[in-house]
């Protein structure tokens, strides 16, 4: 402390502290986020019919979580609400700590999506694809030239980095799809079938490839599979939607155990059904329904 020069006394030591905001000042907090997912009673009515009836389900941050349903029961709908295509018409929904209805910008910022249909253009190279995503998204030049090369060789296609994607594999396109969905670091992963069509050992590949990605950016997965042996094997928890209504939710071995079976594939069917309808019916579940059949348990 220093005294005054000409009366001798001693000045108190100032304290700076920041000023106080206005009573109605709009802060800009960042809350700690409990889970990536959450869904509360959540309805979706086309006209007198309930899509989606009352679901509840939450989805911790970096979990790999399996949506798992029938054809008709309801899981397209409810990934359009997540992804803010449609708006629930009633119940509450959280996508990265943010309502899609009152806020859809910043929840499609969170997340990155993985569409069941090709959607790369194949008239343009793998760099050209991601470059043209990161654009939209708005990420910096730089860091998207970065952020390909990083993404483009942990998919291990760098080296096709200038090639058309018309020249591609279904397996390549589908990894060049995951890869250019996480180019804007998104926190949350949708993807609706990635692996439909492709032959085991490119579905493994594939699910290698998101385990490696989502380990190094940190990232929650939400996604939908007709291959129940998929969903058994890489899902921390699963969730089974049939007629609109979740059924079972929890770890594979909780639900095998719910339901007494042995296997993921039998505990499925137990809780949806042995009989499929024909205009829904994916070729999965005819196959699926058929191999019933000749084992003789219809």
């Amino acid at each position: 402390m220093v005294g005054c020069r000409h009366c001798g006394r001693v000045a108190e030591p100032v304290v700076l502290r920041p000023p106080r905001p206005p009573r109605n000042a709009l802060i800009d907090v960042v809350k700690p986020m409990a889970n990536a997912i959450e869904a509360e009673g959540v309805k979706k009515r086309f006209g007198d019919f309930d899509a989606v009836d009352g679901i509840s389900f939450s989805v911790e941050q970096r979990q790999t979580f399996a949506f798992l349903g029938p054809n008709g029961a309801g899981k397209t709908t409810t990934i359009k609400m997540l992804t803010t295509v449609l708006a629930p018409s009633e119940g509450r929904l959280l996508i990265a700590g943010h309502d899609p209805v009152k806020d859809p910008r910043q929840v499609r910022s969170a997340f990155g999506i993985v569409f069941q249909d090709p959607s790369l253009d194949d008239e343009l190279t793998a760099a050209e694809n991601t470059e043209l995503h990161g654009v939209l998204y708005g990420v910096p030049r730089a860091e998207r030239r970065l952020r390909t090369e990083s993404l483009l060789r942990l998919v291990d296609l760098w080296d096709r980095r200038g090639d058309c994607v018309k020249r591609f594999s279904g397996g390549m396109k589908r990894r060049l799809e995951i890869a250019r969905a996480l180019l804007h670091r998104p926190r949350i992963l949708f993807l609706d079938e990635p692996t439909v069509g492709l032959d085991p050992q490119t579905r493994n590949q594939i699910w290698e490839f998101i385990r490696a990605l989502c380990r190094n950016e940190g990232v929650t997965v939400f996604f939908t599979t007709h291959y129940m042996e998929e969903a058994e094997r890489v899902a921390d928890r699963i969730a089974v939607i049939y007629h609109g209504r979740i059924v079972a939710e929890g770890t594979p071995a909780k639900i095998r155990e719910q339901t007494g079976e042995r296997t993921l594939e039998d505990a499925f069917i137990a809780l949806t059904g042995r009989s499929v309808r024909d205009a829904d019916a994916a070729p999965v579940d005819r196959m699926r329904m058929m191999r019933q059949v000749w084992r003789g348990r219809r």
